[in-house]
C-alpha cells in the first residue's frame, strides 16, 4: 500500500426529513446564494422545504444551472453573488449543480479570471472561496463529499475537471425521499456513475491494500444488489437510501487512499460529452468495457480479482469479468456503445485523438493511454 494523507471536513446529515435541519447547521447572519438547476426542485417541493428552513436568513436565488454546468451560465451566478454581497453558497441539486456551485463559491471573491480556476492556472487555497453547503437531490457524482468539480465550456466544446482541498462542502444534507420524483433514467445514470467511480479506483493493479479493495467491492456488490429495487416504481426507500450512500461513498476520497487510480474512462468520457452532449454516466458506459479490453494485459490481476470476488467467477478469465460488468450496465438499461446513440466511433475517435494530442494528454494508472490508444478504445465502441 502506498503512503497517503486523508482530509475530508464535510459533515453529512443523512435521512428522511433532514432538509428541515438545514437551519441547525447554517451560520447565523450569513447572506445565502442558493444555486439550483432547471426548476424540478420547485415542482417536487424541495425548493419550498429549503426556503422554509432558511426563514430568518437573507436569501438570493439563482436557477438554471444545467447538466454538465456551463461556464458562461455560472458566471451569471458569480455576477449576482458579487452584486448582492453574499457570503455563503448553498447548492440544491445533483452533481452538476454542486460542481457549478463550487466554481461560483471560488469565483465570487477571486480577482482574476474564473477560467484560471477551471484550468488550474490558479490553485484555490484555503480561505479563498466562500463557504459552501449542499442539499443533494440526485445520487451519482459524490460531489457533495469531495473536493472536485467538472465544468463545461460549451462555446469551446470543453469539459474540464478541477480540484482543491479548499472546496469540500462544509456540510451536505442527504434525504433519500427527494429521489422519489426522479425519472428512471436519472436513477440508472446514478447507479452507473457510482459504479464506474469505484472501478476507476479499484481495477488497476495490486498494491497490497486489502481493506481498500474490500471497501470498493462492498460498494460494487451493494449497487448490484439494490439496482433493480432502486429502479422500481413506486420507489423503495431503503434501496434509494442505499444508492444515495453508495454514490457518496464511491467518490468521497476514502477508497482511493494508498492505491493507484485510473480515470482514463472519465477523461475520455468528458470529451464525448463536450462534443456530443452525452450524459456523464452514458459517456462512461460507452468507454469503460472497451478500455478494459484494450488494457486487459495491464489490468489482468485486478480484473480476475473483480470477477472472482464481485461475480463469483472462479477460474474464469478477465474477458468474462468484463462481460459481466457490461451485462450489469445493460440490466439497468444503459447502452455500452457509441453507435447506440447514433454517434460514429471513427469520427469521435479522430476528434478526441486530435484534442489529446494538442494538449499532450496521456492517461491511465500506468500513463500508457496515449491519444492513439484513446482513439483505439473509442473505435471499439460500436
Amino acid at each position: 500500500m502506498n503512503n497517503f494523507e486523508y482530509y475530508n471536513p464535510t459533515r453529512i446529515i443523512f435521512g428522511k426529513g433532514t432538509i428541515a435541519s438545514l437551519r441547525d447547521h447554517l451560520p447565523e447572519g450569513v447572506k445565502v446564494l442558493v444555486c439550483y438547476g432547471g426548476g424540478s426542485i420547485k415542482r417536487n417541493g424541495v425548493y419550498d422545504q429549503v426556503m422554509a428552513a432558511l426563514e430568518g436568513w437573507e436569501v438570493v436565488a439563482f436557477g438554471g444551472i444545467e447538466s454538465n454546468p456551463d461556464f458562461d451560465m455560472l458566471m451569471k451566478a458569480v455576477d449576482l453573488g458579487r452584486e448582492e454581497s453574499v457570503d455563503f453558497v448553498l447548492a440544491v441539486g445533483g452533481g452538476s449543480v454542486i460542481d457549478g456551485a463550487k466554481l461560483v463559491a471560488a469565483s465570487i471573491p477571486f480577482s482574476g479570471s474564473p477560467w484560471e480556476i477551471v484550468t488550474e492556472q490558479y490553485k484555490v487555497q484555503f480561505g479563498d472561496p466562500l463557504p459552501l453547503a449542499t442539499v443533494l437531490t440526485l445520487p451519482a457524482t459524490g460531489s457533495e463529499m469531495n473536493h472536485t468539480s467538472v465544468i463545461s465550456h460549451r462555446a469551446t466544446d470543453q469539459k474540464l475537471a478541477w480540484r482543491s482541498e479548499a472546496m469540500f462542502p462544509v456540510f451536505s444534507i442527504l434525504d433519500p425521499m427527494v429521489t422519489f420524483s426522479l425519472p428512471g433514467k436519472q436513477i440508472r445514470n446514478g447507479i452507473v456513475d457510482a459504479y464506474v467511480h469505484v472501478v476507476e479506483q479499484y481495477i488497476t493493479y495490486p498494491v497490497k491494500a486489502p481493506l481498500q479493495d474490500r471497501q470498493a467491492e462492498g460498494i460494487l456488490l451493494t449497487l448490484q444488489e439494490i439496482a433493480e429495487k432502486a429502479l422500481q416504481i413506486p420507489p423503495d426507500y431503503d434501496a434509494r437510501a442505499s444508492l444515495m450512500w453508495c454514490a457518496t461513498s464511491a467518490l468521497n476520497k476514502l477508497i482511493n487512499k494508498g492505491v493507484p487510480e485510473d480515470w482514463a474512462t472519465h477523461l475520455i468520457g468528458h470529451e464525448l460529452t463536450a462534443f456530443y452532449g452525452l450524459a456523464h454516466a452514458e459517456s462512461l458506459a460507452v468507454i469503460l468495457p472497451h478500455l478494459y479490453r484494450v488494457k486487459m494485459a495491464q489490468k489482468r490481476e485486478k480484473l480476475l480479482q473483480y470477477g472472482e470476488r464481485v461475480w463469483g467467477l472462479d477460474g474464469m478469465g478477465p474477458e468474462e469479468a468484463i462481460s459481466r460488468l457490461e451485462a450489469f450496465f445493460h440490466s439497468v438499461g444503459m447502452p455500452t456503445t457509441l453507435t447506440a446513440y447514433g454517434i460514429d466511433p471513427e469520427e469521435a475517435a479522430q476528434k478526441v485523438e486530435e484534442r489529446f494530442e494538442k494538449r499532450g494528454t496521456i492517461l491511465g494508472e500506468h500513463r500508457d493511454v496515449t491519444p492513439e490508444v484513446a482513439a483505439e478504445i473509442i473505435r471499439n465502441s460500436r
